[in-house]
């Protein structure tokens, strides 16, 4: 099979099960839905970005920045869902359905990035780019997980930001982002990038740190299901860095979580080795490789 030769000539041994006929992709619609909250749920950790999206927003909603696909086997039950858009996503048991996936996201005009486990992402991007397109870079990048904090939780005035913060939440969102992706959102889709700054500090999913009207420290809830909680954007002002803050505030956002899902999870990028030791304190644990991909 053409698929089995590809992750061969990879030199990766396939972790995918073996399709029983050639997999039928569709865009999902409403009535999809509970199925598709079925079939993420099965990996909650590695699906948490879809989950909570769908719970926020419902399966077809401008504010998914992108459209679900499934694929289904011949008796009619998904083997694959993948968010195309902004962010591109797959969860697939089977190579064909994530190379006919691939195929459908390289007509997607509004993408971004793509992300997910190392080994899927690399036979995912080999039919994506064919060979001839080239990402504006890769970031390799280690998943964590924590079930329970190492540290005790000190008192530290952290709490969720208001719309006072959201200036100062956007200033070092999109600096981070223009970091680690190359590109600044502020200067892509200014006025969206507020929005949906805004909508998450609305939804009380932006944590801060705030002295003397200078932002300490900030994290982002990215996602939230009742299974896992995705971090994301963690941050100390540049002046402040190596003082405790980073772990005070971390292990005391981790036991208010905790108090509303199983586990907390973050990716943080294999080169940033001070950052690892950090989450490393704090009590996470090293769960599993991940990639993402920025476009041009």
């Amino acid at each position: 099979m053409a698929v089995t030769m590809m992750s061969q000539d990879l030199g990766m041994s396939s972790g995918f099960a073996e399709p029983t006929q050639s997999c039928n992709i569709s865009e999902l619609c409403r009535s999809d839905e509970a199925e598709v909250i079925e079939f993420l749920s099965a990996r909650p950790l590695h699906t948490v970005f879809m989950l909570g999206l769908i719970r926020d927003n419902g399966l077809l909603s401008p504010r998914n920045r992108g459209s679900f696909y499934g694929s289904r086997n011949f008796t009619g039950q998904l083997e694959a869902v993948a968010l195309i858009g902004h962010a591109t996503m797959v969860e697939a048991h089977t190579e064909d359905s994530l190379v006919s996936f691939a195929r459908v996201a390289r007509n997607c005009g509004s993408a971004h990035l793509i992300r997910g486990e190392e080994q899927s992402i690399r036979v995912f991007w080999t039919y994506y780019g064919g060979g001839s397109t080239q990402p504006r870079c890769v970031a390799r990048e280690h998943m964590f997980e924590l079930t329970e904090p190492a540290c005790p939780v000190e008192d530290v005035n952290l709490r969720p930001a208001t719309v006072q913060d959201l200036e100062k939440v956007v200033a070092v969102n999109s600096a981070m982002a223009q970091e680690e992706g190359g590109s600044n959102p502020l200067k892509r889709d200014p006025s969206g990038f507020r929005i949906r700054t805004a909508r998450r500090i609305e939804q009380n999913r932006v944590w801060v740190l705030v002295e003397e009207n200078r932002l300490i420290f900030k994290a982002d809830v990215v996602s939230q299901t009742p299974a896992v909680t995705y971090l994301e954007g963690i941050y100390v002002h540049p002046e402040e860095r190596r003082q405790g803050h980073a772990l005070r505030c971390l292990t005391k956002l981790s036991s208010i979580l905790l108090a509303e899902t199983k586990s907390i999870c973050l990716t943080v990028n294999d080169l940033n080795k001070s950052a690892v030791a950090l989450y490393e304190k704090v009590g996470f644990k090293f769960h599993s490789n991940y990639e993402t991909i920025y476009l041009r």
